[in-house]
């Protein structure tokens, strides 16, 4: 419970600094967004040359590749929580509205301030607790339990960054959702992936 207290106390510290400088932390995190993205984007193309790969040597050469299946397996999380913040930032998450279409205005945004406040929360919580399980698989030098034995400490050391980014996005969105004037809303150019200016 400690642990918690000091993570809560620590989120709000850094809520606080985020919102003396939340013009410069928002186009630093939209340029991150865009690098990460990048990665998760050459990620999946290994992946698919990878698998494809290992299919043509298995059944055209009778000689499959070892480790593909670990290998593509720790591959899941570096391209699910590098896109994860920028998803967040195009409003790319599935998402029941129902309730909040029935609202006025005023009320919806405020229900959606509310919403992302828990969420930065919950995924502070998730970034803590799997940045010291992928900081123990480091520490201890975990591989995979099989031939060629892949270090899982990067796949695990993904999941922390990918919700570390995205708490810092939501709460970016709830300062533009507060103060439209004074907070910009740093989010990408619609239509997808563009430069950033």
């Amino acid at each position: 419970m400690y642990e918690l207290a000091v993570l809560a106390a620590t989120v709000i510290a850094l809520m606080a600094l985020t919102t003396l400088i939340a013009d410069w932390i928002g186009r630093a995190l939209l340029r991150v967004e865009y690098v990460l993205l990048t990665g998760s984007i050459l990620v999946i193309l290994f992946v698919m040359f990878f698998v494809g790969a290992e299919v043509l040597m298995r059944y055209v050469f009778n000689s499959p590749i070892p480790g593909h299946l670990e290998g593509s397996e720790l591959l899941g999380p570096i391209i699910v929580f590098l896109a994860v913040s920028y998803t967040q930032a195009t409003h790319g998450h599935v998402g029941m509205d129902l309730v909040l279409d029935a609202l006025s205005p005023d009320r919806r945004r405020y229900a959606e301030i509310g919403t992302l406040l828990i969420s930065i929360f919950i995924c502070a919580v998730l970034a803590y607790f799997s940045g010291k399980n992928a900081l123990q698989l480091w520490r201890f030098d975990d591989v995979t339990m099989s031939p060629p034995y892949f270090k899982t400490w990067p796949a695990a050391a993904a999941i922390p960054l990918g919700y570390a980014l995205i708490s810092l996005r939501m709460y970016i969105q709830v300062l533009h959702l507060y103060d439209p004037e004074r907070f910009r809303a740093h989010e990408p150019a619609s239509g997808g992936f563009h430069a950033v200016e």
